[in-house]
């Protein structure tokens, strides 16, 4: 079923699991702040990801990360709406995506974009351009963020992956977006605290790589 907005869906037991080790995960690095879409299940991944912090923060709702508007679509079956024309388009070209009583796909992707970018440059200007926070959102609204900051098309979001309770990681810069992980759904992420990742990219990319984070060692 495509839940959308519809009030009272929230995580079952598998999506406690999932979200709980995401909490565990991203526990090893301090976050400066938790956003969250005002959907019910994302308030609940993030205040598990709150939990786990070692300091004291406190999640803020964010409409901007909110679902998609998917308008009529909403609560009928996946199998039911792949029968309808619109579906191709979503799959193809979604930039020209409008669902009936809903919103346009590039509409969805513009809030979401403004509204990550907009509390990036608010922690940044508060914590320091090494600063990590968390943004907690839907499958769409995560893979049209990561789009935008690969510089993909929105017609080409389809090919990018977003699984439940999964971390992507993107890194901000005034020349440009880097994309450091996606979909990630296992591992340390302690890499993000490191010095390594704190110092602002101000001569633009490593050219042949770079060096990459600091190895983890025991006791760091």
């Amino acid at each position: 079923m495509l839940a959308g907005r519809l009030p009272g869906v929230r995580l079952d037991d598998t999506g406690h699991t999932q979200v709980q080790l995401t909490a565990e995960r991203v526990a090893a690095v301090p976050v400066a702040a938790i956003v969250t879409s005002p959907q019910e299940r994302c308030r609940q991944t993030a205040r598990a990801i709150a939990k786990a912090q070692p300091g004291d923060v406190r999640p803020a709702t964010e409409r901007g990360l909110a679902e998609c508007d998917y308008g009529e679509w909403q609560g009928r079956s996946l199998r039911e709406l792949a029968k309808e024309k619109l579906w191709a388009t979503v799959q193809r070209q979604p930039s020209a995506a409008v669902f009936p009583g809903g919103e346009a796909m590039v509409t969805m992707q513009h809030r979401a974009v403004e509204a990550v970018r907009r509390h990036d440059a608010a922690v940044t200007a508060e914590h320091g351009p090494g600063a990590v926070w968390v943004a907690v959102s839907h499958g769409d609204i995560i893979k049209a963020v990561l789009a935008d900051a690969l510089g993909m098309h929105l017609d080409l979001f389809q090919r990018i992956n977003v699984d439940p309770a999964s971390v992507s990681v993107v890194q901000y810069t005034p020349d440009r977006p880097y994309v450091l992980a996606t979909n990630t759904s296992g591992g340390d992420l302690s890499w993000l605290a490191r010095p390594t990742r704190r110092r602002s990219r101000k001569t633009g990319a490593a050219v042949g790589g770079g060096a990459g984070p600091d190895p983890v060692t025991e006791g760091s």
